[in-house]
């Protein structure tokens, strides 16, 4: 058994679940390795991109349902939680099956790349599992408050196309250009200037779940207008040429 790995190459980072016989599931020591990354990830400024990726067939297929109510040193909800706050903008790529907590984690994501012939289904209900308040958060303000109860009071499975049209993938393309789409939106994302991407980014997430803090928002706009970056982009735009971005 292989736990999840951490990879960095320039700007962009990846971490790939690595256990495909077992559809990706996560152990409670997946977790405690997942919080590491993050945290690792958190003090790279370098790092502006987080792609989240799986082995095999599927994406990941949650939580090991055994193991739930077990002793573990890092709780899923504060795991999930802390890639929805992390510094990069983060990039899920689903080119298989997405199941119960791993949907969640999906969603925690910036981004959510698919493939026809993904499905995804929330089985929480189906097991006598009560779901924590961010993951129920998570799922209404970004699929709305009827496709939510659909997919926990129902535990019904769906596929690639309504996981589009409710929310759930951002991003629909044909299995052989997962890659190469994933690859086009870290690079454009990586290209931006990181004040203003990383600030939003948080923002905006904040805005989402209703908790948005004015004071940070505008230290942070404060901090782009006098940032050394505001005034690359200016020259570029003007010059016609792409920015050169220190992130200062």
């Amino acid at each position: 058994m292989s736990t999840p790995e951490l990879s960095v190459s320039g700007a962009v980072a990846t971490i790939t679940l690595r256990r495909p016989e077992q559809a990706n599931r996560l152990s409670p020591d997946d977790l405690s390795t997942l919080a590491g990354h993050i945290a690792t990830l958190n003090t790279m400024p370098e790092v502006l991109v987080l792609q989240l990726r799986g082995e095999g067939k599927y994406f990941c297929s949650g939580y090991d349902i055994s193991r739930i109510g077990a002793a573990r040193s890092v709780n899923f909800e504060e795991v999930v939680d802390a890639l929805e706050d992390a510094r990069p903008v983060t990039i899920a790529l689903i080119h298989g099956g997405v199941y119960g907590g791993a949907t969640d984690f999906a969603l925690a994501c910036d981004f959510r790349l698919g493939v026809p012939g993904a499905d995804m289904f929330m089985p929480a209900a189906r097991l006598g599992l009560h779901f924590y308040q961010r993951g129920l958060e998570r799922y209404v303000s970004r699929l709305g408050l009827d496709n939510a109860k659909r997919l926990f009071l129902t535990a019904e499975k769906i596929g690639a196309e309504e996981m589009k049209a409710i929310g759930f993938l951002t991003q629909l393309v044909e299995a052989g250009e997962l890659e190469a789409a994933a690859a086009r939106l870290a690079t454009t994302c990586a290209g931006m200037a990181p004040i203003a991407l990383l600030g939003m980014k948080r923002h905006l997430n904040r805005i989402g779940r209703g908790v948005l803090n004015v004071a940070e928002l505008q230290q942070d706009m404060r901090r782009a207008i006098d940032s050394d970056d505001l005034r690359e982009g200016q020259a570029a735009w003007s010059e016609k040429r792409a920015p050169r971005f220190t992130g200062r």
